[in-house]
């Protein structure tokens, strides 16, 4: 991620001047694609000469860096927010999601099939991904087993196979919005949440030696 540390403090997040660059960069991406979109385009969408631009990301390689780590952060933090004193954590789980799946812009989810679609070639972009899959993963993990302390999930839900599920589901979300325009997002969710739901008390460990389920 040294693309990203050059170009903004983990700790002070990006600045405004970033944030509006990488806003003008997810319009230009999103509409023209990763690979015919110009550093000069850009630079006209954030209002900025391309001179100006380079002083804050040297590629577009950077501005991807730069756009999945604001992402990355911004999941941490509300990772970071989910509390059992809140309330149940599948309700929070389920608020989180609807967030980052639903209300945010169709944009997001075809910038993400880009990148994942760089990712497969590209180690660097690669290295990206699964820096924000790990955030992700963390922060799931985190919050299942807390729900399984407090009782609210079985103790014995198959905390592996639970998170890889989750984690198909929603890459198959994000992909189908990303192609269908006329995909309603709301409604995928709506079943997605449900289907993790179901997932949570059916998908247990099995018995140990000697046990009976």
């Amino acid at each position: 991620m040294s693309q990203v540390v050059t170009t903004f403090s983990a700790e002070r997040g990006p600045s405004e001047r970033h944030v509006r660059i990488l806003d003008a960069a997810e319009r230009v991406f999103a509409r023209a694609g990763f690979h015919a979109a110009t550093m000069n385009e850009i630079a006209v969408e954030a209002g900025m000469s391309p001179g100006n631009l380079y002083r804050y990301f040297s590629s577009k390689d950077a501005i991807i860096a730069g756009m999945s780590e604001r992402d990355r952060m911004e999941i941490a933090a509300d990772f970071a927010g989910l509390d059992p004193g809140k309330g149940r954590l599948l309700d929070q789980l389920d608020e989180l999601g609807r967030r980052h799946m639903v209300r945010k812009p169709r944009e997001k989810a075809i910038i993400a099939l880009q990148i994942w679609a760089e990712a497969s070639r590209a180690p660097a972009m690669a290295k990206i991904c699964a820096g924000f899959d790990e955030t992700v993963e963390q922060g799931l993990g985190a919050a299942v087993e807390a729900a399984k302390a407090s009782g609210e999930l079985p103790s014995n839900l198959d905390q592996a196979r639970f998170l890889l599920a989750l984690f198909m589901m929603a890459d198959g979300f994000f992909c189908r919005r990303a192609v269908d325009p006329d995909f309603d997002a709301a409604a995928g969710a709506e079943t997605l949440f449900a289907a993790m739901r179901g997932l949570a008390q059916t998908m247990l460990l099995p018995p140990a030696d000697g046990q009976t389920s």
